[in-house]
């Protein structure tokens, strides 16, 4: 298996599969977590985290979350975040990161135990040769929670029990619920469903249970039985009401913080808005109750990982360890409730109006009966020089193969590419490093594409900036190098082959000699591509022209609201596609 570099191996190729994978931070390196002791965790050690789910569309989509155990060393603490970025990074750089302390766990992580997490006092270094999850005393959990059981190991003294919350006491010989009389419904049935997961992983299932209710003693032996545990009975004091409830809610300030090299330096903005986040840089926003890391997505992996210490040192620094909740994201991978800090967030990156946009609107008011007065023209200032020289790579086995020039402005949805463009400017040079992913590439050629794409990176002289794009959400940026482009359905790759030979259902492929759709679009005459979509008249869409090829004959369609400058944009690419 290929290598990425600053990424750690036990993180490659992980994620094609529904489900958890889950590492623990021994030293610098991760220790894999046999399935069979998900969901324990030892309170002296910190975890790595992946869930993967498969959405409607057939793609995966990762939550990468670090699980801080109370009692873990803060070099730990520090390794899991560094480990976090690492595996989002293996990962194509797009998942969202949480970080999880113990006790503070956010409803989504809980969700992914079933009946709950499992705490435990120690340290995973010295249990881990052991095989299950042997009952060698006796254990008090406390068990709150009305959608997610949140159970918390507590000394096991009368002391520790109150009339809010449900309470396990698991001894080698028989299991006790105790019911507070102020704790809900949905809490002891949460709890007796981690008794029954106790007495099977615990207990092998031959273990006797015992359910006390609070304040109800009268002829009822398991109550006898489980009050002698305490040396007698006693009553409970009343409960304190939670000083969090004791007075009105105060919101703390938001503030937004640049990461220089692990210095956090103070923004000052009256409100806050996107355009004050830059590609090249990191940024912690504190919210009080909550803490963000917005990673740009041009920073390299190490970069992240000073961002991500930086994060993990502030919040030490701040005494707020066990803080509600604490998110890192990438650029363009955004949260809802990050976005609702900001006075305006785009709902897409927004590009400047060009003339294809503006006649575009024109022609809508035309089609509805109105005069529109042609709009000047502008010159916006060019992204990046286009006298650049552009290299195309294939990904295939791990190995890369330079595509000549007919061939580079020709991708399939069903592969990964590497995109170099280099230019000069003021007598310096510059690298752009893009790694593309097909919608229907598979995940072995996108690892194998991020560790190739570094490597070359690393070896060019100048300045490089690294990239990842995924189709379907390429910035203006990527086609503008291109100049034209055409993406085809199917795929070149070794391991794509494989994986569609795997699927029972037919997949649309594209064949010279045969029919095929294609979307023209593009940002003037220069910047032109062609995307084949499904063969049906539902893919039409009024506002763009299409170019249907059927064998060595093709036809065009335009759309009633396209513009003029559509139609020199289809004549343009129907002069590529026919030859």
């Amino acid at each position: 298996m290929s290598t990425m570099k600053g990424v750690d191996g036990e993180f490659l190729g992980v994620g094609d599969k529904p489900g958890l994978n889950i590492w623990c931070i021994m030293g610098t390196s991760v220790v894999p977590i046999a399935k069979s002791l998900h969901g324990k965790f030892y309170n002296g050690n910190c975890y790595i985290i992946l869930h993967t789910a498969e959405v409607k569309s057939g793609t995966r989509r990762h939550n990468v979350h670090y699980w801080i155990g109370e009692e873990a060393k803060e070099e730990d603490c520090l390794m899991a975040s560094d480990k976090a970025v690492e595996l989002d990074a293996a990962l194509g750089s797009h998942t969202i990161q949480y970080r999880e302390t113990q006790g503070e766990e956010s409803d989504k992580f809980l969700s992914y135990f079933k009946p709950c997490i499992i705490p435990v006092q120690g340290s995973f270094s010295s249990h881990w040769r052991r095989s299950g999850d042997e009952c060698d005393g006796t254990t008090m959990f406390r068990c709150e929670g009305e959608h997610v059981a949140r159970l918390r190991e507590v000394p096991f003294s009368r002391s520790s029990l109150d009339h809010k919350a449900a309470f396990i006491v698991d001894t080698p010989s028989k299991i006790f619920l105790f019911s507070g009389c102020n704790s809900c419904v949905q809490t002891r049935a949460m709890a007796l469903d981690v008794i029954k997961h106790l007495r099977e992983n615990r207990h092998c299932g031959r273990c006797e249970i015992g359910i006390i209710e609070d304040g109800k003693l009268a002829g009822d032996s398991d109550a006898g039985e489980f009050w002698n545990l305490f040396g007698g009975y006693a009553p409970i004091p009343r409960d304190v009401p939670d000083a969090a409830n004791g007075g009105p809610m105060t919101t703390s300030p938001k503030k937004l913080f640049w990461i220089n090299k692990r210095i956090l330096v103070p923004m000052e903005a009256q409100f806050l808005e996107r355009e004050m986040l830059k590609s090249d840089r990191s940024y912690i926003l504190d919210c009080g109750a909550e803490i963000f890391l917005w990673i740009g997505m041009t920073t390299l992996v190490s970069e992240k990982k000073t961002s991500a210490t930086a994060l993990e040192e502030y919040v030490h620094l701040q005494g707020r360890s066990s803080i509600g909740r604490t998110v890192i994201m990438t650029e363009g991978h955004e949260i809802a409730d990050f976005k609702l800090h900001f006075q305006h967030w785009p709902k897409n990156v927004v590009q400047k109006l060009y003339e294809a946009g503006r006649e575009k609107v024109a022609a809508i008011f035309k089609h509805q009966g109105y005069d529109v007065a042609e709009i000047p023209d502008d010159n916006p200032r060019p992204l990046i020089s286009s006298n650049g020289c552009l290299k195309v790579w294939l990904v295939d086995r791990g190995c890369v193969t330079l595509l000549c020039t007919e061939e580079q402005e020709q991708l399939y949805n069903g592969d990964c590419y590497i995109i170099q463009y280099s230019y000069a400017e003021d007598g310096k040079d510059y690298h752009l490093f893009l790694a593309w992913f097909g919608q229907d590439s598979v995940q072995e050629d996108r690892v194998a594409t991020v560790s190739l794409m570094s490597s070359m990176a690393d070896s060019v002289k100048g300045r490089a900036v690294v990239g990842q794009v995924l189709e379907g959400r390429e910035p203006e940026l990527f086609f503008l190098v291109f100049k034209s482009l055409i993406i085809f359905k199917g795929g070149r790759s070794t391991a794509y082959k494989n994986s569609i030979l795997q699927k029972s259902n037919r997949t649309e492929l594209y064949q010279k000699d045969g029919a095929a759709l294609f979307r023209v679009q593009g940002l003037r005459p220069d910047c032109i591509r062609a995307i084949q979509v499904h063969l049906a008249a539902s893919s039409l869409n009024s506002s763009h022209c299409y170019i249907l090829q059927d064998g060595a004959s093709f036809f065009t369609w335009l759309g009633s609201l396209s513009s003029p400058s559509d139609h020199v944009l289809l004549d343009r690419m129907m002069d590529k596609l026919c030859h």
